[in-house]
Order: structure tokens, then sequence, then C-alpha cells
């Protein structure tokens, strides 16, 4: 293991360094102390590049020749001594000229890529395409082309591969098209192009995977399909009925309570019919049983998003508030969209 430098020396090797990339010949310590250190004397830079030379940093091709780096100053050089560099106007403009709002299939990209190396730096540039089955996918899109093509989009670790498109029935929709591209990501992200290949295994390990995610869905949805939906009927002050001064005779309370319990064939009654926002059912229209006493349902319809979540209201005697009550349910209604 070296020895750290102190901070005169890496400033030395990096003039050194710096110098014999620009000129590619041996450096002196007159041109580092004319050129970069003019306040350090020039026999001081002399034992320096003696020093550095020990510890392997500098090499001289002959006894009267300046120096030059080695492997080892290099390797110090990219982890702690290069400078910052900045690409110029023109430079960015040239990178800007080959990647500014354009989408690359991966051959095209890694070409790109290999002639702006060599433009810019004038060398000779080299870039290795990863092998497409190693590369691990990423997301998959589809995206309509029309009525019966759709294009698929594959991107990977290593880009996007090349664009292919497939026929789909005409009324699959952009939704459609959102929620399988959501779906198909979720099975194949992270797994290699060499793994889906492999048709057989991929398809046994992604059912081994999500069996238990599958048959868990499915359970919970046959006990939900199971369920009559009267559980999801639900009263709240069930008993201020009872403090409703029609209500007061026994058989008709008695009457009243037997109505919230006949959940079943209640729902009918809440649920609003065709398009109307506030449902009013009095006496008559609200004949369940024979010999029920007189009340009245006042429901409303309330949606969030476009999308019905069910009805509400109040259930009581025939003489209620109904201005009070509509304008409440229509006030909720608002801030539920709000």
């Amino acid at each position: 293991m070296k020895m750290a430098l102190s901070i005169r020396k890496e400033k030395i090797l990096s003039a050194v360094i710096n110098s014999y990339i620009s000129s590619c010949e041996p450096i002196s310590s007159q041109e580092i102390r004319d050129k970069h250190l003019p306040s350090v004397s020039s026999a001081t830079i002399r034992n320096e590049l003696a020093s550095l030379e020990e510890m392997g940093y500098l090499t001289q091709p002959h006894t009267s020749a300046g120096r030059i780096p080695t492997a080892d100053a290099y390797r110090l050089y990219v982890q702690k001594l290069m400078p910052k560099h900045s690409l110029s106007t023109d430079e960015l403009k040239i990178v800007n000229r080959y990647f500014d709002n354009k989408i690359f299939e991966i051959e095209h990209l890694l070409k790109s890529t290999a002639q702006i190396i060599s433009q810019i730096t004038n060398l000779t540039s080299v870039a290795y395409a990863q092998k497409k089955s190693d590369l691990m996918v990423k997301t998959i899109k589809f995206v309509k082309l029309e009525n019966t093509k759709c294009l698929v989009i594959v991107m990977t670790d290593g880009g996007m591969l090349d664009n292919a498109t497939m026929d789909i029935s005409s009324d699959i929709n952009d939704f459609e098209l959102l929620n399988a591209s959501q779906f198909v990501s979720s099975i194949f992200q992270g797994h290699t192009i060499a793994e889906i290949a492999d048709t057989q295994k991929f398809v046994a390990e992604v059912k081994e995977n999500f069996k238990n995610f599958f048959d868990s869905v499915l359970e919970v949805l046959k006990k939900y399909a199971l369920q009559s939906e009267t559980s999801d009927l639900v009263f709240e002050g069930s008993s201020k009925i009872l403090e409703q001064p029609e209500f007061s005779n026994i058989e008709k309370a008695k009457a009243m309570l037997s109505i919230l319990e006949s959940k079943k064939e209640l729902i009918p009654v809440l649920k609003n019919n065709g398009q109307m926002s506030v449902s009013i059912k009095i006496g008559q229209d609200i004949q369940l049983k024979d010999n029920m006493p007189e009340c009245a349902i006042v429901t409303a319809t309330y949606t969030i998003g476009g999308k019905n979540i069910g009805n509400a209201g109040v259930i009581g005697p025939m003489r209620m508030d109904y201005p009070k009550i509509i304008s409440l349910l229509d006030y909720i209604g608002k801030t539920l969209n709000r």
C-alpha cells in the first residue's frame, strides 16, 4: 500500500499528468514551476519529483529527460486528483443534436453514442451492446395505433427494445390498454428476456409466485359474492323513531322496529329509481308489510367522480321537515364531490 501524498506532492503530480496529457512529452521541473507552481523553487520540485518516482508514480525515459506518469499515477489521478471539466457550448450542441427529443432503439442509441464520442474526443470509440436475452424488463406499454393495431413498447434496463405491433379487438379502448399495460408489467418486470422466453418455466414460476395471491383474492371475492347485501345496510339512531309521537303506541312502535329489521325488503325502497338524485317515498309508497304504520323515507343518491357510491337519507314519520332534510342531503352531495 502506497503512502498518502502531501498536498504539494499531489499538486506536482497533477501538474505532471495534466501537462503530459496535453503535450505527450516528458515534463521537467522547470516547466512545472513556470506553468503551475511559480512559488515553489526548482530544487524543491526536483526533490518532490524524485520522491514521486521512488513511490512508483513517475518514471524517466532517460537520465537527462523529464518525468512521465506511471499507471499508478493515472489511477490516483482519476480517483482523487483530476479537475472538473465542462463541455464547451459547441460540444453541448453536438450532443443535443444527436439526442434532443428522440427515443432510440438500443442499436441506434449505441451507434449514435459511439459516433458522438469519437467526434468530440477525436479518438476511436467503442460501444458494447448487452445481449438482449440478458436485459431485464422494467415496463411494458400498449399504445393504440388504429382500430385493430397496437404498439408494444418494452422498456428494459438497457433501454427500449425494437418496437413491435400486435392485433387487438376494435372495441378495446385506451383505459383497457392502460390496465393491460399495468397488469402485464407487474408480471414481467424484474425478469430477464431469457427467463421470460423460457415459457414453460416462467409461466410455472408466475403461477407459483402469484398462486397464493390469486387464491386469497378469489376467496375474498367469493365471500363477498355470497354475502347478502343487507350487511351493507346501516342504521344510526334507531331508537329515535320511538321518540316520535306518531309511534308512541306500542303496536305502532313494534311495527316500525320490524321495518328496520326487514333489511332485505327495505333495500329496494331505499334505492332511488332512474336518474333521481333525491327520492321521497311517503305512506303508501312504502307498503312493505300489511298493517304497517304510516311513515316516510327520503334518500339521496351520492356520487364521487361520477361513480355511484350509494344512498343515504332518513326514515321517520310522514311529519318531517322535508325542505330542511332535502337541503341537507343536497349539501352533503356537493361536499362529497368537492
